[in-house]
């Protein structure tokens, strides 16, 4: 049995939105993506509904009782994933699988401009032994370190990273949800946050909902005549102690690219894959991820950007949208953020650079001071 993607939805994309709570940014979502499944109805034609949202970020206890009203799913099983948006995409993905559900509903939202402390929020998810006590007062000092380490061993410069800056919102500018774009801007002027990122180098965070439909292939032309097929997915949490784990490379990520490519059949993923959406929350995290997610040899990432492999019109583009440095970060629909994008450019409805556009690789990270990745494989 195949899994696809019958339809989706988003709202916000803004640094804040100010009309609509999350609950009501939820429910647009979800109206869209409804109609864009053919005019789905939630109450007949939905047999499970999957949210993936975080009481650490919501400020409210059990805040998974809010999922169920604004999508459609009163008095149905609505399952709830403190996890980034991909992993409810994971979680449908089995739940069809299975084949115990035809249609699956996956909901993620954020409202990061309601959080007035965000900074002291992230400081208080490290680790309260050995992260905590060190009263860094930056929570961007961890990803510092781990770009330091990383552009140690595998000779990565301050031009590459400027060079992944450019790109995205060179990238973002043709993307009317990156309200960050800002093609011409100059990472080298822009202030150091913690050597060596500067503030060009880190994504802003931005107020968003995004609302996809899965459904099996028994189920799926109910709903539409151009399904995008998943045909892996795959999560991955590395060792929880920053400490102890590889901080010049994320194996997290390269054990969620593995997982997904296995079940997609996929063995060399450099020349099979079309193009790639990527987490960029911090510019050297594309290098690193393109790497993990073996689309470049480890190393190799920085010198295939230079020779413009990953730009738009490339071998390989990765990150049409611009990306998080471009869109921003909406906390947990990052996943959902990147995968919504590449469906749009799969189903033709966004006309990208690329020239293949039948084979995506849709990856997630849950930023600091996480060690969980998430990947997931689509085909048209």
């Amino acid at each position: 049995m195949r899994v696809g993607i019958a339809g989706v939805g988003w709202f916000g994309f803004q640094p804040e939105v100010v009309d609509y709570s999350f609950r009501e940014m939820m429910f647009k979502a979800a109206q869209r993506a409804y109609e864009d499944a053919g005019g789905l109805d939630p109450r007949k034609d939905v047999d499970a509904f999957v949210s993936c949202q975080e009481d650490f970020w919501e400020g409210i206890a059990i805040s998974d009782e809010f999922a169920p009203d604004p999508v459609g799913g009163a008095m149905k099983s609505v399952y709830t994933v403190a996890g980034d948006g991909l992993q409810c995409v994971g979680q449908a993905y089995m739940m069809i699988k299975s084949g115990l559900f035809d249609v699956v509903v996956v909901e993620s939202h954020a409202k990061p401009s309601d959080i007035i402390t965000l900074n002291d929020v992230m400081l208080f998810a490290t680790d309260p032994i050995s992260i905590r006590p060190l009263d860094i007062g930056n929570a961007h000092a961890l990803a510092a370190l781990e770009a330091r380490a990383y552009m140690h061993k595998y000779g990565v410069t301050e031009e590459h990273l400027e060079a992944v800056v450019e790109k995205a919102h060179r990238a973002g500018a043709k993307n009317p949800r990156a309200v960050y774009a800002s093609p011409g801007r100059s990472r080298s002027s822009s202030p150091v946050v913690a050597d060596p990122l500067r503030d060009a180098d880190i994504a802003k965070f931005v107020d968003a909902a995004v609302v996809v439909v899965l459904a099996s292939d028994r189920v799926i032309r109910d709903y539409t005549d151009a399904p995008v097929w998943v045909d892996g997915a795959w999560w991955s949490t590395e060792i929880s102690s920053l400490e102890l784990h590889d901080w010049s490379f994320p194996v997290h990520a390269r054990e969620a690219a593995d997982g997904a490519y296995a079940q997609a059949k996929i063995t060399d993923p450099a020349k099979e894959v079309g193009f790639a959406e990527v987490d960029n929350r911090y510019s050297f995290k594309e290098l690193q991820h393109v790497e993990a997610l073996r689309l470049a040899p480890v190393g190799a990432a920085k010198d295939l950007m230079a020779d413009g492999a990953f730009c738009p019109g490339g071998r390989l583009p990765v990150n049409l949208s611009g990306g998080a440095l471009a869109e921003g970060v909406p906390f947990e629909v990052h996943g959902l953020a990147r995968l919504s994008y590449a469906v749009a450019v799969m189903r033709g409805d966004i006309k990208a650079q690329v020239d293949r556009r039948e084979v995506a690789v849709i990856h997630s990270w849950r930023g600091v001071p996480t060690t969980t990745s998430v990947v997931v494989v689509l085909r048209t």
